[in-house]
């Protein structure tokens, strides 16, 4: 997400690391290109100028011409004022109330069904959470359809009356969570093509009878400017605690995300990143800030990994590696749970460096990863187990049977023994590193 953004602001920014000196002439074009980056990317022009004023100020001020390293504390001060801009801090869902009552509103076309999946599967998930998906948009078409086979997809129940009264529905639901031992209650309210008075006095009549613990509004990134119209004619009816950015992942004018704090105070609490039902992510405007500058995101890749990854199994294969005994069934279960974390393309991504390193461009055909099992699972257990006994008639026999060229077995294998070799001389460290 913010790759246009982020690929623009780096390549400004890595004209002045070198700078042993900062003067408004010398960082001038690159204010320029600053503003120009934000602006294109659907950013407020007045918080561009607010943002470009006062990156200036404290560039220019009396701690940048002490430092040692004038160039990378200009640095510092472009990401401290965008962690700024994205919201300072952190604005995690309320998580310590039982039931804890989240009430999802938004326009026609948001998302809002899907992210309701999206965020029963992050509290389930990350958080151990039981949640209940309650139906009470009764208006469109097939709502509650899709909301029951989400729920079906992930397991998560489903909690419906049909099209009886909204204000009803959610009374009765919250008394049959108390009962089953739902944690959260998350509501999919109706939505309209625009703001207007029916829709709104619905959904302030849900308000009023259950008090939720979150109103979220649930909008889409790619609206552009509109997004703080949007946002603002909620809140001015609904006390919004706080919004979900769906579609994030298109990042073609996604910018406009990065002024909702700074001009109507509501904090963005969670992201859209993919359209899986695993692809929303808790809003972090250090991290945010971070990645837009090709800094990383290392801790969002542990967390990720804690997730997907089987820390039992993970520890074993470590054992294994540095024992030498790490076998292709070994290989194979790893590979299963690396594939859990999603595209690979996006885990490099968010690695510190990515794009000197040329890997924020980087395409992996997950057609590749499935040739590889499909290798791997033709072949005996013994097979797996020692890869040396296989031969001439047995990589003749593997290769028919997974659909591939003898070639493709011993590519495999060939890559396995290298990666074992490195493996073992990485843990008896007599490993040379290129530097």
């Amino acid at each position: 997400m913010f790759e246009n953004l982020g690929d623009r602001l780096q390549n400004a920014l890595s004209k002045i690391k070198g700078y042993g000196k900062i003067t408004e002439d010398n960082i001038g074009e690159m204010m320029r290109e600053i503003r120009l980056a934000l602006l294109e990317a659907d950013v407020n022009y007045k918080v561009v100028k607010e943002f470009i004023n006062n990156v200036k100020e404290k560039a220019l001020g009396e701690e940048v011409k002490k430092s040692l390293s004038p160039g990378e504390m200009f640095v510092k001060i472009v990401k401290d004022e965008l962690v700024e801009l994205l919201g300072g801090e952190k604005a995690p869902l309320t998580t310590d109330k039982k039931p804890t009552i989240l009430m999802l509103v938004g326009l026609q076309g948001s998302g809002k069904t899907t992210t309701i999946g999206k965020l029963g599967n992050h509290l389930r998930k990350k958080y151990n959470k039981k949640p209940l998906f309650v139906a009470c948009d009764v208006y469109r078409p097939a709502a509650i359809d899709q909301l029951k086979q989400i729920g079906k997809e992930l397991n998560i129940e489903v909690y419906s009356e049909g099209k009886e009264n909204p204000v009803t529905i959610v009374e009765n639901a919250i008394k049959y969570a108390s009962e089953t031992g739902h944690d959260y209650i998350l509501i999919d309210t109706a939505g309209r093509l625009h703001i207007d008075e029916t829709l709104m006095q619905e959904l302030v009549n849900i308000k009023n009878t259950i008090n939720p613990h979150e109103i979220l509004l649930v909008v889409d990134g790619m609206v552009g400017q509109d997004i703080i119209n949007v946002i603002e004619g909620f809140n001015s009816t609904l006390p919004l605690t706080g919004a979900i950015i769906t579609k994030l992942d298109g990042d073609t004018r996604g910018g406009a995300a990065l002024s909702i704090r700074h001009l109507t105070n509501v904090p963005i609490k969670m992201v859209g990143v993919s359209e899986k039902l695993d692809g929303l992510q808790e809003f972090d405007p250090e991290r945010m800030a971070s990645r837009i500058l090709g800094m990383g995101d290392i801790l969002s890749i542990i967390e990720k990994a804690e997730e997907v990854i089987d820390e039992e199994e993970a520890k074993k294969s470590v054992k294994k590696m540095q024992s030498g005994k790490f076998d292709l069934e070994d290989f194979l279960s790893q590979l299963k749970q690396v594939k859990k974390l999603g595209p690979l393309e996006n885990i490099l991504k968010m690695l510190p460096g990515a794009k000197k390193m040329g890997l924020n461009n980087i395409n992996i055909d997950p057609k590749q990863m499935a040739r590889i099992e499909a290798i791997i699972l033709s072949m005996t257990p013994k097979e797996r187990r020692h890869p040396e006994i296989i031969k001439a008639s047995r990589k003749i026999r593997i290769a028919k049977g997974s659909g591939m060229k003898v070639e493709d077995v011993n590519r495999l294998l060939n890559q396995f023994e290298q990666m074992k070799k490195m493996m073992k001389q990485l843990s008896s460290g007599n490993m040379k590193l290129p530097f």
